[in-house]
């Protein structure tokens, strides 16, 4: 137990940072709960609706639910590449000898590159006329055939807006893997390799076992952001191909002007995050039990 004096001084710098978060989460989060309960152009008078405006976006809007298969799908291709692409990455620099130290910075620095430079350069990659990387690169071994206008295809606008994402993040989620299987014994890894533990076992029996934590925040991370994905895919198509639910809010707030409704899809927006949570840690819990 920490003493009276150690638990004010802990209190007394907890306190901004608290103070910083319910200014800039927090009360936007309560602001949008109730402004979802009125029907709200931004400059005439708000008119109470009630849950008129959840009853429209779950029972009569069918672009709301268009939108939301498209983002399960976004989260679903930003997982593999973010989660599977780090997994891969870090697992792979754990039989490395030299060179860990460049490979780690080159493969961290899209995490760091802005993002409207990232959404110019896959505008480019993906680009038909002139002709971008991408198309180039078909046309090279022979598939040009398959060569189209990637951002304004309604058939492949959800993976073009989808990949540049998982290729930003995978480095920052490989970083913090790596970093946890480095924080691993390597008196526990000698062991098992005496034991006769071949490379698979030695990943699937200690090392993943002994990262679940670390693995369990990163899943948490990647998939909270994914629900919340805007920035790249509203720079490569403007929300209107493969339109996700928060650029399909952000429609409805900025060009529609309809605040009210824009309010209850950011609740629904910050609820689905709240559930995808709850779900993550039960299935983890369950395994871990098993």
């Amino acid at each position: 137990m920490l003493p009276y004096r150690s638990k004010k001084s802990v209190l007394i710098f907890l306190l901004p940072p608290l103070l910083f978060y319910g200014l800039g989460v927090l009360m936007p989060v309560i602001q949008s709960l109730f402004l979802s309960f009125f029907e709200w152009d931004g400059i005439s008078d708000m008119q109470f609706v009630g849950l008129g405006n959840y009853a429209k976006m779950f029972a009569g809007d069918a672009v709301f639910w268009q939108a939301f298969g498209n983002s399960m799908i976004y989260m679903m291709i930003c997982l593999v590449l973010q989660l599977g692409g780090a997994l891969l990455v870090a697992t792979l620099l754990m039989q490395l000898t030299r060179g860990r130290e460049v490979i780690k910075t080159l493969y961290l620095l899209p995490a760091v590159i802005s993002t409207v430079a990232i959404g110019f350069l896959f505008q480019r990659i993906y680009s038909m006329d002139p002709v971008g990387l991408l198309n180039r690169l078909l046309q090279v071994v022979g598939l040009g055939d398959l060569a189209r206008p990637w951002l304004s295809d309604t058939h492949t606008v959800l993976a073009a807006v989808s990949v540049p994402e998982g290729w930003r993040f995978s480095g920052l989620y490989m970083l913090i893997i790596y970093a946890a299987f480095m924080s691993i014994l390597a008196e526990i890894e000698e062991a098992a390799k005496l034991d006769g533990v071949n490379e698979w076992q030695l990943f699937a029996k200690i090392r993943f076992p002994y990262i679940r934590p670390v693995w369990i925040t990163t899943v948490v991370m990647a998939v909270t952001y994914a629900l919340r994905g805007f920035d790249i895919p509203y720079l490569l198509s403007n929300g209107r191909h493969g339109q996700l639910v928060t650029t399909y809010m952000y429609r409805t707030a900025f060009t529609n002007t309809n605040y009210g409704y824009a309010s209850a899809m950011s609740v629904f927006i910050v609820v689905e995050c709240l559930v995808a949570v709850g779900l993550i840690f039960g299935l983890m819990k369950r395994k871990v039990d098993e």
